[in-house]
């Protein structure tokens, strides 16, 4: 046990200067990094770069800036077991999915049936944001102001209300699944054939509806006005990123800041308010519940950056969903808005938009002989490390449930950044 804290202390005290730099780094534009010696080659070869990256990042190392975290889990896995974050919380979790399916029963059997599509079992997905707030739950489990006990009817009744925040945030990423899906025309999610593609546009707007009233519902339960303001916020935020990205004009398309505002606006917004509620509702003081939202922004734009990345390099059968389908939807994510800095002439490619395909195939060309892909993964990394110096910068504490599932919410972030799909 000696051994164990020693060595976390030396790896929180690494990790803390790393995090220093990262947010150097993150608080300027990251300067265009100089081209490879492979940029002599011409466009056609390196369209093909693009397509390949798929077998070479997933055996390579995801970036250089994730070192600090490759030396945190060399040095706990000499005296620590390596943990499978998602096995900790697989009872909750399968405790969850059976009162989500029951919470989205409709008097109406369509709207029932189309409420229920990626609730039924074999589609309801990994459920990756419920088992980080489950985790998180047990990570925040110290002394707090008005402590409360380890047991009984009160420790009981605040996991539920943790419990309730995770099923909320579930229906709330599924109703925007089915929105998304319907502006996107998608044809596919989670393998199978997207809800819209089945029942149609409206049936699948009105489950995206359905879903958000009981989230409301449960929201209204918890009695608890920060934690509504919150997840309501998280709706408004929803709604603005997906305007962003309907009415870019030329100059916000070309904008990394831009980007990454929407970004956290589409999908980080709402793992980090729910984050921030499960503190909130454990009573932590200020200071915990906002080291709690910055892992949830850091982890929710990570796991982003790496998604924008899987479109170029993942399949379709990878994903669930169409490959290369922001870009044919005239959406611009890192890994262009990246080379586009080595290659200047990308910008009247975007200009002109991509409703040809030529310009679809040329911004690929460009991507392939750029860095683009290599640094989207780079920022990723510095966004997981921030994840991960937040949780690190958490009250010590000698309780090992805590810091079991600390550990388990670090190796998630280090998860997010190495994923194929």
């Amino acid at each position: 046990m000696m051994l164990s804290r020693a060595l976390s202390r030396i790896s929180r005290i690494t990790r803390r200067k790393n995090a220093l730099g990262c947010r150097s780094l993150l608080s300027h534009r990251l300067d265009p990094l100089p081209i490879s010696d492979g940029s002599s080659n011409t466009l056609g070869d390196s369209a093909q770069k693009v397509y390949s990256c798929r077998e070479h990042y997933s055996s390579s190392t995801p970036a250089r800036l994730g070192f600090t975290h490759q030396i945190h889990h060399q040095s706990t896995s000499l005296v620590e077991e390596q943990l499978d974050p998602f096995s900790l919380v697989a009872d909750e979790l399968s405790v969850l999915a059976n009162k989500l399916r029951q919470m989205v029963v409709a008097e109406v059997p369509k709207l029932a049936s189309a409420a229920e599509y990626f609730f039924k079992i074999g589609v309801e997905g990994k459920r990756f944001r419920p088992t980080v707030l489950l985790l998180m739950a047990t990570a925040l489990n110290v002394h707090i102001p008005e402590p409360i006990p380890n047991d009984g009817p009160m420790a009981t009744e605040l996991r539920a209300r943790q419990q309730r925040i995770a099923e909320i945030t579930e229906m709330i990423h599924v109703a925007s699944l089915l929105h998304d899906d319907v502006l996107d025309d998608a044809d596919t999610r989670r393998g199978i054939k997207s809800l819209n593609f089945v029942m149609g546009n409206k049936v699948s707007v009105l489950a995206g509806d359905f879903l958000l009233s009981r989230a409301c519902v449960a929201l209204a339960s918890l009695r608890n006005t920060e934690v509504v303001s919150l997840l309501a916020t998280v709706v408004e935020h929803l709604v603005t990123g997906e305007t962003m990205q309907m009415t870019t004009t030329t100059e916000q398309r070309c904008s990394m800041e831009y980007y990454l505002q929407k970004t956290y606006y589409k999908t980080a917004s709402l793992i980090s308010n729910s984050c921030k509620a499960v503190a909130l509702l454990a009573g932590q003081t200020a200071e915990v519940a906002t080291l709690a939202f910055e892992y949830g922004r850091n982890l929710g734009l990570a796991f982003q950056l790496i998604d924008d990345v899987l479109d170029f390099t993942g399949t379709s059968a990878s994903l669930g969903k169409g490959s290369l389908s922001d870009i044919r939807h005239g959406i611009v994510t890192a890994p262009i808005l990246f080379a586009m800095e080595e290659f200047p002439q990308l910008r009247a490619i975007i200009d002109e938009g991509f409703e040809d395909p030529k310009n679809v195939n040329l911004a690929l060309e460009y991507l392939g002989k750029s860095r683009g892909i290599q640094r989207t993964r780079e920022l990723a990394a510095q966004h997981a490390n921030l994840a991960a110096e937040a949780i690190d910068s958490l009250p010590e504490t000698d309780d090992e449930d805590v810091r079991r599932s600390r550990r388990a919410l670090i190796d998630i972030t280090q998860r997010v950044i190495t994923r194929n799909k």
